[in-house]
């Protein structure tokens, strides 16, 4: 019985001593989850840190590297003094590639956290995040209201007018061999009637903020590779759409014109003007030379540009018109022609800091090409023939039978625009790590 008795509590003891065990190995696997966990909460909040000083940098604060080391363009920095109880300390180190990237160009942000709990060997994640500028030209058209189609043939799609992004080559002009299926067009709105698509066709993509896009029995939301029988393809709709859309203000500087004459700028030069406001009738025109930036002051309410009759604006071939204002734009008569292949080359910027304090209305002469972003404003676009580019406004009606082209270049667009980001991956391998391990290394 003695014998037996004993080969029995032993084999509990064996029992509880392996269950112990079990237990704590099971605990200790619980505190590495949870020091990665919090190490992954550091190297995202390092990550961060780096994206604010960017965009602090784009709007021009002085300071927004003043804590960072320096190496020529690339900056680096820890951040010490993480407390996470039970005597568990944190840290991060982040590190950025390039503060001041040329135009077109991807920095990264690459962040290394480190948990160093008392009892066993840091937790460490290292992420590397690729930045890129936004642009205030992602989608073809885009209102914080309401997206009208008003027109029996009207039809949306896209072409990449910079396909090899680089400037210095010609630029693509728009063509059935070059048309593709991106034509996005989205409201913030989450009303029912935020997007009116009605007759139109819509080769692309219809974000809403909440509602689905009322579509006619002549409309249609496609894309080429939607089966022929299907009307609206549930896979091109998304009713969760938001975007910041910052007010902008207008350059304080140009030099100040009472009013303009038949011409405006320099063939090969940029200048900058101020004038109260323009006024165009009967048979006059206003051709642009040279990279003209054109400040309207008229306040809101006022009528800053008006072209009526047979009068027309022009902008000449190599040249480019912005025209900043935040009082409205009516461009009626013979329309604005512009001789230049890519929209960027005309630019409307509404600086209304109202919503719906601005009215600007468009019409074409033969092909719009124009980019407009006016986010208080309500926008309205004349055409019968081809409307080429962007807009971005409060309301954005399109009356008339024309086919909007939005050219996907201007999602590259913008210099002095916030960085987003565009790619994210943890480095979780040796060979990943091995690429940032001099960069890391010493401090």
């Amino acid at each position: 019985m003695l014998i037996v008795a004993l080969m029995l509590s032993a084999i509990i003891a064996l029992m509880l001593g392996s269950y112990l065990n079990l237990n704590l190995g099971s605990t200790r696997l619980a505190k590495r989850a949870f020091h990665s966990t919090a190490a992954l909460n550091l190297v995202e909040t390092g990550a961060e840190e780096a994206v604010w000083s960017f965009n602090r940098a784009t709007q021009g604060n002085p300071d927004a590297w003043t804590d960072w080391h320096a190496d020529g363009t690339s900056v680096w920095r820890k951040f010490n003094g993480f407390d996470l109880g039970a005597n568990t300390s944190g840290a991060i180190k982040v590190y950025v590639t390039n503060t001041n990237p040329p135009a077109g160009s991807s920095p990264k942000v690459v962040a290394l956290a480190s948990v160093n709990p008392p009892d066993g060997p840091p937790v460490t994640r290292m992420l590397e995040v690729t930045l890129r500028r936004r642009s205030y030209f992602s989608n073809g058209l885009v209102a914080k209201d309401q997206v009208v189609f008003n027109g029996n043939n009207t039809s949306v799609d896209s072409w990449d007018s910079d396909p090899d992004g680089d400037p210095a080559t010609a630029p693509v002009d728009y063509s059935a061999a070059v048309r593709r299926d991106n034509g996005s067009i989205a409201s913030m709105s989450v009303v029912n009637t935020a997007m009116l698509v009605n007759q139109a066709d819509v080769w692309g993509y219809v974000y809403t903020g909440g509602a689905q896009p009322q579509v006619g029995v002549s409309g249609s939301i496609r894309g080429v590779n939607t089966a022929a029988d299907v009307q609206i393809d549930p896979n091109r709709i998304a009713t969760d759409f938001n975007a910041e859309l910052p007010l902008i203000t207008a350059p304080t500087d140009g030099t100040f014109i009472a009013a303009v004459g038949a011409t405006l700028g320099t063939a090969g030069t940029a200048t900058r003007w101020r004038c109260p406001a323009i006024t165009l009738n009967a048979n006059k025109t206003l051709t642009i030379y040279g990279d003209v930036t054109l400040i309207l002051t008229a306040t809101s309410g006022m009528s800053a540009l008006d072209v009526t009759g047979n009068a027309a604006i022009i902008v000449t071939a190599g040249a480019t018109f912005t025209v900043y204002t935040e009082g409205n734009v009516k461009i009626a008569g013979n329309g604005i022609g512009n001789a230049n292949l890519q929209p960027v080359t005309l630019q409307f910027w509404g600086t209304n800091q109202s919503t719906g304090g601005q009215d600007i209305q468009i019409a074409g002469n033969g092909a719009l090409r124009a980019i407009v972003y006016a986010p208080n404003a309500s926008v309205k676009i004349n055409g019968n023939g081809e409307v080429m580019g962007s807009v971005v406004a409060n309301h954005i009606t399109l009356v008339g039978n024309a086919a909007f082209h939005y050219d996907e270049a201007l999602s590259r667009y913008g210099n002095n625009t916030p960085f987003g980001i565009v790619k994210w991956r943890e480095l979780t391998s040796a060979a990943s790590r091995a690429t940032y391990e001099a960069a890391f290394a010493g401090w």
